[in-house]
C-alpha cells in the first residue's frame, strides 16, 4: 500500500514511537498522582516530563497551561465553550475544520454569539481584514494555521499581533494540521489559546492532543472528577493543569507523544517539511500538464505543506478514491475532509475533492507511482 492520507493521521508512526508505548506499558504502567509507590511515581514523572517538552516545543508561558487532551477537537471545545458568552462575536476564517466551525456555530445557536468568517485572497486571509472585522464584542479570533484542504498556511505572527494590538480579544490558533511542521511560538504570536493534536505531523499516536492557554486565559473545568491532587477537597481543584485534567490520562499515548515530538527534533523540521514539499512538487509536476484534472494547492515551491486536492472532471472523488485504493494500492482522503466551508470557497461543494497528503516516510518512488495511477483513472 501507498498510503497518501497524512493529513488525517501520519502513518506509519516512527518506529521509536511504537517501541516507547510498549516498553511503557510493559514497565511503568501504574496510574499517575494516584500512589505512592515507585511505578506510579515514574508514571507521574513521564507525565510530566512530555508536559515541558510541549511547553517547550510550544514556547508556552509555563508548563502547567499545557493541558493533556484527547484531541485538537476537545482542546477546541473546552476553549470556545468555557469563553463565549452571549452577546460575545467570534472572528474566523473559511478555512476551518469542523473541529472549529462546529464548536463555534453551537455557541451561535445555543448562547446567541455572532460569528463572522474572513475569505482569502490568494492563499491567504488579509490580516487587514480580520482587523476590520473586529469590533468591541470579539471575545475570540480564531485562526486555522494551515488549510487540510489545501495546505495554505496562513500569517499567524501578524495576525496575533494585529488582535492583541486593536482588541481585548483572545487570539486561537488551530494548528491541529500545521503542528510539527510549522514553527509555532505562543509569545511571539500573542496567542493566548493554542490547540493541537498528536496523531499528525507530531508523530504521536491517535487519542493526544493539548490545549496550551496563555496567562490571559481563565478557562472553567470542562469536566470534573479524579484529578489524583487535592483529594480532600469536595470540588474540582482550582490550580492548573489539574483545574482542566481530569481522570486518568492516556498515559501511553502521552509517553509516544513524546517520542513523537523527539524525533522531529532530531530530524528537525525544517528538513521534514522541505522533503515533503519537495515530493509535492514532484507530483504537482507530474499532474498539471494532465486533462481532466484540477488542482488546489500551494503554489509556492517552498509554501503550503505537503499536500494537494485534486478533481476529476467525469468523475466524483468518491470513486476516484476508490480506484486509486482498489486497483492501485493508494490511499488517499476522498470528501470535503470536514472543512465545508473551503469547500465552498473553492467552488467544490458538495463532493469536495480527493485530497493527497504526504509524509516523511513517502519516497520518490510512490509518488511517481501515483502520478501513472492518477494518469490511468483519467
Amino acid at each position: 500500500m501507498i498510503y497518501l492520507d497524512n493529513a488525517a493521521t501520519s502513518f506509519p508512526k516512527p518506529e521509536r514511537v511504537y517501541k516507547k508505548m510498549d516498553e511503557f506499558y510493559r514497565k511503568s504502567g501504574a496510574n499517575p498522582g494516584r500512589s505512592g509507590h515507585k511505578m506510579a511515581m515514574s508514571a507521574a514523572q513521564a507525565v510530566e516530563t512530555v508536559r515541558s517538552e510541549l511547553a517547550g516545543f510550544f514556547h508556552a508561558p509555563g508548563s502547567e497551561r499545557v493541558i493533556f487532551t484527547s484531541n485538537a477537537t476537545e482542546a477546541l471545545n473546552m476553549a470556545i465553550s468555557g469563553l463565549l458568552l452571549p452577546g460575545d462575536e467570534a472572528v474566523t476564517t473559511v478555512l476551518d475544520h469542523n473541529s472549529l466551525s462546529r464548536p463555534l456555530n453551537l455557541m451561535a445557536k445555543e448562547r446567541g454569539v455572532r460569528i463572522t468568517r474572513a475569505l482569502p485572497r490568494g492563499e491567504q486571509v488579509d490580516p487587514d481584514e480580520i482587523r476590520r472585522m473586529i469590533t468591541k464584542k470579539t471575545k475570540i479570533v480564531a485562526l486555522t494555521h494551515a488549510s487540510n484542504v489545501t495546505g495554505w498556511i496562513q500569517d499567524a505572527l501578524t495576525i496575533g499581533k494585529i488582535v492583541r494590538e486593536h482588541s481585548d480579544a483572545y487570539f486561537l490558533l488551530d494548528a491541529a494540521q500545521s503542528a510539527g511542521l510549522i514553527p509555532v511560538n505562543m509569545r511571539e504570536s500573542f496567542i493566548d489559546i493554542l490547540a493541537v493534536t498528536g496523531h499528525k505531523a507530531l508523530y504521536g499516536p491517535m487519542g493526544t492532543g493539548s490545549l496550551v492557554i496563555s496567562e490571559r486565559v481563565n478557562l472553567p473545568p470542562f469536566k470534573v472528577g479524579g484529578s489524583g491532587y487535592d483529594s480532600e477537597n469536595e470540588f474540582h481543584p482550582e490550580e492548573l493543569p489539574y483545574k482542566l485534567e481530569a481522570g486518568t490520562e492516556n498515559l501511553p499515548g502521552i509517553v509516544g507523544l513524546g517520542e513523537g515530538i523527539q524525533f522531529i527534533l532530531d530530524r528537525g523540521m525544517d528538513n521534514i517539511r522541505a522533503e515533503e514539499n519537495r515530493l509535492r512538487m514532484i507530483l504537482l509536476e507530474g499532474l498539471e500538464d494532465l486533462n481532466g484534472i484540477k488542482i488546489y494547492t500551494s503554489a509556492n515551491a517552498g509554501e503550503g505543506l505537503g499536500l494537494l486536492s485534486l478533481t476529476f472532471d467525469k468523475m466524483p472523488p468518491s470513486d476516484a478514491a476508490m480506484i486509486l485504493d482498489g486497483e492501485f494500492g493508494i490511499a488517499v482522503r476522498p470528501g470535503l475532509q470536514c472543512a465545508p466551508y473551503m469547500h465552498k470557497f473553492l467552488g467544490t461543494f458538495p463532493k469536495g475533492s480527493v485530497r493527497i497528503s504526504i509524509g516523511c516516510f513517502n519516497t520518490e518512488e510512490e509518488i511517481t507511482r501515483t502520478i501513472e495511477a492518477i494518469r490511468q483513472v483519467i
